[in-house]
């Protein structure tokens, strides 16, 4: 059956507003800066809450911090006692510098079958998914019968502290219920060997973004300064940056592995496992930060003038760690830093991972293989962070399911926060099918 012929049998299409939907919501200015300065997802946020409104689904649009809007709906349900599931995107976005760009970040232009846009995988994909499904749905009168919760989040890029993780401390009966929930990264497709591989998240790595300190003695730089702050920052950032962790294979990556060796003929171990993910070609790029810990130096601040020796040094050190190994890399960075330098945590937050199991494992599963019937699912770990260390408080099992079945030859995950980010508009009908298709297994 054409997913056009489905399309009729269901009596809605689910993917008929899918491109506009997300054309939109490129078009809104989230940009999330780290700072407080950004414009806020207010404008976005009332936006899903109209659409949401015009289809007799009532949303609270709620602000934790001012202009920091969430948009949280309940769908679904109706007389059931199942536990609830959480659908959940975020509205803001990284900057993006229009000269960088073939086409303007925010026009949200389809241009040789791809929607252009800063967002437009990171996740304004996903929420145009949901937002289509559901609105095709809600017209046709086909609820879904397990209770449902659609949130909307603010801040996610800055860590969710100023949006999911506001939900969670202040209002988490709004989340009450839910046991399980569905967000990004995961459900995109990779090519092994000329099959496609769909990629689920079960698992993330913990964040430690880290501020290092140095002081030492200020002076003249033409005399000698044996405490000299820049020296001893820099050190230890070299030492950090130049690093070489261990491999370390969690659950999830064994499994995925393990799906790649069989098709290339041998098994999976710690010594091959950097090969294998060679297999997954321009994917391997986050793949292969996501069976070591990872420590990668990206801001330097020191001093004021050539001749002056500065009292302190700053830098900035993105930490990412493997579940379960989370002694190994506190240790290990306690000795690389050395005595000199001291460490703030400007966001430390754990790891996440759970079992590739469970009926909801099995619905996404065959959502995607109804839809694509020769591919491969399995399990990964993603390299960043989501919202889902915040649901994970409430005692939420996560997974990352946002699906996208994607040409072989796309660069796809260095669309994240990259320059032309954009999504082929047919991979955004796609993945509204296969959502439209779980929520009737979930």
């Amino acid at each position: 059956m054409s997913a056009h012929q489905d399309g009729e049998a269901r009596g809605y299409d689910p993917a008929g507003e899918v491109v506009e939907i997300c054309r939109d919501l490129l078009r809104m200015d989230t940009t999330n800066y780290g700072d407080g300065s950004g414009p806020g997802e207010r404008k976005a946020a009332e936006h899903v809450a109209t659409l949401l409104d015009e289809v007799g689904i009532e949303a609270e649009v709620y602000e934790g911090v001012p202009g920091r809007a969430n948009v949280i709906a309940r769908w679904g349900g109706r007389g059931s006692d199942r536990d609830a599931l959480l659908l959940h995107g975020h509205l803001d976005v990284v900057p993006a510098e229009r000269d960088d760009w073939t086409l303007d970040p925010f026009s949200g232009e389809v241009q040789d079958g791809y929607l252009w846009g800063r967002g437009a995988v990171d996740m304004k994909d996903f929420d145009a998914m949901l937002l289509s499904l559901v609105r095709a749905r809600a017209r046709a009168g086909a609820e879904p019968e397990r209770p449902t919760v659609l949130c909307f989040s603010a801040d996610e890029e800055a860590g969710g502290h100023d949006g999911a993780e506001q939900v969670v401390r202040h209002r988490p009966e709004l989340l009450e219920g839910c046991t399980e929930a569905i967000g990004e990264v995961g459900g995109f497709s990779a090519t092994v060997r000329g099959r496609r591989v769909y990629l689920v998240e079960a698992a993330e790595k913990g964040m430690a973004w880290m501020r290092l300190t140095a002081k030492g003695a200020a002076g003249h730089g033409s005399m000698r300064h044996p405490d000299n702050a820049v020296t001893a920052l820099t050190a230890a950032v070299a030492r950090i940056g130049a690093h070489e962790w261990p491999v370390r294979l969690t659950p999830s990556m064994k499994v995925l592995l393990g799906s790649v060796a069989e098709l290339v003929g041998t098994e999976a171990t710690p010594e091959n496992a950097e090969q294998l993910v060679e297999e997954f070609g321009s994917a391997a790029r986050m793949l292969g930060a996501v069976i070591k810990h990872t420590t990668n130096p990206t801001m330097l601040q020191a001093g004021y003038k050539v001749n002056v020796v500065p009292q302190e040094a700053t830098a900035h050190v993105d930490g990412r760690f493997l579940p379960g190994y989370e002694d190994e890399f506190f240790d290990t960075l306690a000795e690389l830093v050395g005595d000199r330098v001291h460490v703030d945590y400007v966001s430390r937050q754990n790891g996440l991972e759970t079992t590739f199991d469970g009926d909801l494992v099995d619905a996404m599963t065959a959502s995607l293989l109804e839809e694509d019937p020769d591919a491969l699912v399995a399990p990964y770990l993603m390299s960043g962070g989501t919202d889902a260390k915040h649901w994970d408080k409430l005692g939420i099992r996560c997974f990352g399911f946002a699906p996208l079945r994607l040409p072989g030859d796309l660069d796809f995950t260095a669309l994240f926060h990259g320059v032309d980010e954009r999504v082929p508009t047919d991979a955004l009908e796609f993945g509204a099918r296969v959502l439209d298709r779980l929520l009737d297994k979930a």
